[in-house]
């Protein structure tokens, strides 16, 4: 697993100082199904909104 991971979505409940992302455990998804070619057809599902 990575150590360190990184999100420049300041607004998100889970990001911590120097873009880093303290989630306990990150989702990602794609727009195509099970699997993705290019990084433009995912989503991380870890986002929730500060506010």
């Amino acid at each position: 697993m990575a150590v360190d991971v990184l999100c420049e979505v300041s607004n998100c409940v889970h990001w911590a100082n120097g873009n880093h992302c303290a989630a306990d455990r990150i989702y990602v998804v794609s727009h195509t199904g099970k699997e993705a070619e290019h990084q433009e057809e995912t989503d991380c599902k870890t986002f929730e909104n500060q506010h």
